[in-house]
């Protein structure tokens, strides 16, 4: 269920034989989008494969160098553009959790994608960066352009505050960064109070939530006073304030990160004892999502008819059928393009704009008025 890939696979013959009604601009001027085609991978695994970071297989990075060379495409030269334009060609991602983590969510692949089809207007490639153990140091001093941050929280600080004393223009998309840094936001506390109002006007009354990682340690549990207090993930805290602007008093559990196992976990630990049963959960993805219609199955229970299940995102999740997911639908794709705008845009010396992005409320087949005694 939790199969995330978006790299589809190509005959041999599509990387040996050139397609005849390529784009002829393409031919002359050959782009990284141009390669991402002839590879049939996306621009942001196509933009990994030259950078060499990211979960690339060596099959799908040997694919697109071919189509590379095919299109006479030289890929993002740190040095060529050094001496050209006194810049590395890189664009750097700093995420907060492992990269191989981060290439399970449907959401930050959405993300990457985004950025990589803006970016690839000036020809530059993704560095894949995170704030993990020994790889936080490679933040602060990394040959990169610009930086784009996913999500980041306040512990970044220091090296934000690095980043910017050494000039380099930073975007984030959500998260809770530094002062002054330009930052394309969601709608992430409306967006969720909106179907937290969806359960009530069902009739719900006890609702839970199962929340994304809180801190950095990314420990799992019940959703505690003392928990959300020392919580460190805005996401995370805006969308349980979301819930609580229409629940004040839910509850909830905390998990590790977006994964459907995640979710059955949590799924288990709230719905298990007859007793302290919610009627309607809503959770902060979908894959958590999945995971808790996973584990009200495993209870015996029927999704709606026992409990009401709602995600978030939007993102297509294999094996959820027959169900249709209510959840909110979030632009995750034009979020990264308006951050890789906002990074060109920069190094070009334009002025860039922060923006804002609204979710769109999806009824699907898996919430209904609770059930009578």
């Amino acid at each position: 269920m939790n199969d995330t890939s978006t790299t589809p696979e190509v005959e041999k013959s599509d990387v040996e034989k050139p397609d005849p009604e390529q784009d002829a601009a393409a031919v002359v001027r050959p782009t990284l989008a141009a390669v991402a085609r002839l590879a049939g991978v996306s621009n942001s695994t196509a933009s990994l494969a030259f950078s060499g970071t990211g979960p690339v297989s060596d099959a799908t990075r040997d694919r697109v160098l071919a189509a590379a060379k095919q299109l006479n495409y030289a890929g993002p030269d740190p040095r060529a553009r050094s001496l050209r334009r006194g810049r590395s060609g890189i664009v750097g991602v700093v995420m907060e959790e492992r990269v191989g983590d981060a290439f399970r969510d449907p959401i930050k692949i959405a993300l990457l994608d985004g950025i990589s089809e803006e970016i690839a207007a000036i020809d530059a490639g993704l560095l894949i960066l995170t704030d993990a153990g020994e790889a936080a140091q490679r933040i602060e001093d990394a040959p990169m352009d610009a930086v784009v941050l996913i999500g980041c929280s306040p512990r970044l600080d220091e090296s934000v505050a690095m980043l910017r004393q050494r000039g380099i223009p930073l975007v984030a998309i959500e998260g809770d960064p530094a002062d002054e840094v330009l930052t394309i936001a969601q709608d992430n506390r409306e967006a969720t109070r909106v179907a937290a109002q969806h359960l009530a006007d069902l009739g719900h009354t006890d609702v839970a939530v199962v929340t994304l990682s809180l801190t950095r340690d990314r420990s799992r549990g019940s959703l505690t006073a003392e928990r959300v207090a020392a919580g460190s993930s805005n996401t995370t805290i805006e969308r349980l304030a979301g819930v609580r602007d229409v629940f004040p008093e839910a509850g909830g559990y905390i998990t590790r990160g977006s994964f459907v196992e995640e979710g059955r976990i949590a799924g288990h630990a709230l719905l298990d004892d007859p007793a302290k049963r919610p009627t309607a959960i809503i959770a902060q993805s979908d894959l958590l999502a999945a995971g808790v219609i996973r584990a009200a199955e495993e209870a015996g229970l029927e999704v709606p008819a026992d409990v009401s299940v709602v995600g978030f995102d939007g993102a297509r999740v294999d094996g959820l059928w027959p169900y249709d997911l209510t959840t909110l639908v979030q632009p995750a794709v034009d979020k990264g393009r308006a951050a890789g705008a906002a990074i060109v845009d920069m190094l070009e010396g334009r002025v860039a704009h922060p923006a804002t992005f609204t979710s769109v409320f999806h009824l699907g087949n898996t919430t209904a008025a609770p059930r009578t005694a």
